[in-house]
């Protein structure tokens, strides 16, 4: 298992002190790491790797990047632009629901993070995760709790995680009307749990998740 570091406050906005130590160490491309869509009843679960350039802050003009959690839509997308201008690499990786409903949430976001590596086209030196670990993969990895709130890396990785699967969510709203799923992104609102008693689940519906698994009352 990985370092699991627990700081005792949360900084103001996410920084490269983590990515700086490891940087200091010799690691010279350091991948952070994170999911979006681990809590949604549909569609993909999706990971994104981003190794960012040896810079300060200042000099990455990423100031607005955060926990995409903390963002708007519109902050999202007009950063994941720059996020993909300024890093040395980045990658995004799925894991689909068929996938989740054979493996476990657990091991399909492994699964997604594994495939963003890959989809890096470099290979980090060095991970770093928002509360998790890649056992699967042969290299150092540190993780943070809630790591995109205190990594630069993983907040902007976070940004390409979201976007990536908001986007794909859009066009499933398309294949599959009536769910809304534009809206919602697949989460489990009250409109989507009426939409799930009326329709019954569609094919990108997780199947093991409750209340699909038994259904809504």
């Amino acid at each position: 298992m990985p370092p699991l570091i627990r700081p005792e406050s949360l900084p103001a906005q996410p920084h490269l002190r983590h990515e700086a130590a490891l940087w200091a160490n010799g690691a010279l491309w350091v991948a952070g790491i994170d999911e979006a869509g681990r809590g949604a009843l549909a569609g993909p679960v999706a990971a994104a790797a981003v190794i960012l350039p040896q810079m300060v802050e200042s000099a990455l003009g990423l100031e607005g990047v955060r926990d995409s959690k903390q963002m708007t839509p519109a902050q999202r997308e007009t950063w994941a632009v720059v996020i993909r201008q300024t890093a040395v690499a980045c990658g995004v990786g799925l894991a689909s629901s068929q996938e989740i409903d054979a493996q476990g949430i657990v091991p399909a976001t492994r699964l997604a993070a594994i495939r963003a590596l890959a989809a890096l086209g470099v290979c980090p030196d060095c991970l770093l995760l928002d509360y998790l670990h890649l056992p699967q993969v042969d290299l150092p990895q540190v993780s943070l709790v809630k790591g995109d709130r205190r990594s630069l890396s993983i907040a902007a990785a976070s940004v390409l995680a979201k976007t990536s699967r908001d986007a794909i969510l859009v066009v499933l709203d398309e294949a599959y009307p009536g769910y809304g799923f534009e809206a919602h992104k697949g989460y489990g609102t009250q409109a989507h749990l009426e939409a799930l008693r009326n329709l019954g689940p569609s094919p990108v519906h997780r199947r093991s998740f409750a209340p699909i698994c038994s259904p809504p009352t």
